[in-house]
C-alpha cells in the first residue's frame, strides 16, 4: 500500500472522477473513498460500480475530514461546490480541480476557500468523448499531463504533496500562469472540439448528405470529428463559456488562416497548399514521437495498462 492519502473526497464522479476512484483504489493511495454526487440514479451507479467506500448526493459532508477534495464537476459548476463545502473542509486540507479553464475556476473557487486549506487548481489531460461513472477506467493517466495553476502564496508542502499523486497516477505534472494556461488548451483542446461540433453539425445540416451515407462512409476524417463532437455537452458548453476570449482569439486566428487556404484553394496554389501539409505533416509526427497520441482506448489502440 502506498497511502498517501487517509480520505480522498471525489466530488462528480463522471469519466474523470471514475476513473481517479478506479486508480486511488488500485494503487492504494487513500485509505477511504468518499463518493459524492447531485444525482441519486449516478450515485446508486457509483456504488454499484463499487467507486468508493461512502456515497452522498451532500458534497458539503463528502469533504468533512477529507484530506484531499478532487472536484471534478463541470466548470460552471465550480463555484456552486466550492460555497457548499467550504465550511466543511478541514484546516490543512487540499482542494484541487480537474477543469479545462482555470482562470474562471480559479475566480469562482478561491474567494471561498477558508484559510488554512490549501487550494491547488489543477486540469489533467486526459480523457475520451465518454461520460459518466460508467466511462471511467484504470490507467486514464497513465503518460499524461498534469497541470498546476498554483495561486499566488500556494503552499509549498501541499503542492509537493499533489504533485506525488498525480505521479503516482502515472501523470507527468507542469505548472504554468492560468492565463497562459487557457490560451495554450484553447488551440490544442477547446478549438478542435468547437471545429469538430461545427464540422458534424454540418454535415448533418446538409440535404444532399443523408444521415445513412454519413454513418456508411465515417471511416474517413470525418470519423475523427464525430468523436470529438461525441464529447460532453455540458462540459463543452460551459468551456465555451468560461474561456471566451481565448477561445475568440483563436477562432479569429483560425479564420484568418483559413482564408489564407481558401484562397491558395481558390487560386490553385499548390505551392502554398503543399508547404502547409507538409509542415502541419511533420507536427503531427512530432507529437506520436511524444508518446501524446491519442488515448489508449480509442480506435481499439492497446491499453496503457497492457503494455507493462
Amino acid at each position: 500500500m502506498n497511502v498517501q492519502f487517509d480520505r480522498i473526497a471525489l466530488i462528480g464522479i463522471g469519466l474523470i472522477g471514475s476513473s481517479l476512484a478506479y486508480d486511488i483504489r488500485r494503487l492504494g493511495l487513500a485509505r477511504e473513498i468518499v463518493v459524492a454526487t447531485r444525482s441519486a440514479d449516478t450515485l446508486k451507479r457509483a456504488e454499484e460500480l463499487g467507486l468508493g467506500d461512502r456515497y452522498t448526493t451532500s458534497s458539503a459532508n463528502a469533504v468533512e475530514g477529507a484530506d484531499l477534495v478532487i472536484v471534478s464537476v463541470p466548470v460552471g459548476a465550480s463555484e456552486s461546490v466550492a460555497k457548499e463545502i467550504a465550511a466543511s473542509l478541514k484546516p490543512g486540507a487540499i482542494v484541487t480541480d480537474v477543469g479545462s479553464t482555470k482562470a474562471s475556476v480559479i475566480a469562482q473557487m478561491q474567494p471561498h476557500i477558508p484559510a488554512g486549506v490549501h487550494f491547488i487548481p489543477g486540469h489533467p489531460l486526459a480523457g475520451t468523448e465518454k461520460s459518466g461513472p460508467d466511462a471511467g477506467f484504470p490507467g486514464l493517466f497513465e503518460s499524461r499531463w498534469c497541470i498546476f495553476t498554483p495561486v499566488a502564496g500556494t503552499d509549498e508542502t501541499a503542492l509537493k504533496q499533489l504533485r506525488g499523486f498525480w505521479e503516482a497516477l502515472g501523470s507527468k505534472v507542469d505548472e504554468m500562469d492560468a492565463e497562459h494556461h487557457d490560451k495554450v488548451l484553447a488551440i490544442v483542446s477547446h478549438l478542435p472540439h468547437i471545429i469538430a461540433y461545427n464540422i458534424v453539425g454540418t454535415a448533418d445540416d446538409l440535404e444532399t448528405v443523408t444521415e445513412s451515407e454519413v454513418i456508411k462512409y465515417s471511416a474517413s476524417g470525418f470519423r475523427d470529428f464525430t468523436r470529438l463532437a461525441a464529447s460532453d455537452p455540458t462540459m463543452w458548453r460551459d468551456v465555451c463559456l468560461h474561456n471566451r476570449d481565448a477561445i475568440l482569439e483563436m477562432l479569429a486566428r483560425f479564420s484568418e488562416d483559413l482564408a489564407y487556404l481558401q484562397r491558395a484553394i481558390r487560386w490553385g496554389e499548390g505551392d502554398k497548399i503543399f508547404e502547409l501539409f507538409t509542415r502541419t505533416r511533420a507536427i503531427r509526427r512530432s507529437i506520436v514521437q511524444a508518446g501524446q497520441d491519442v488515448d489508449a482506448p480509442d480506435f481499439g489502440r492497446p491499453h496503457a495498462l497492457d503494455k507493462k
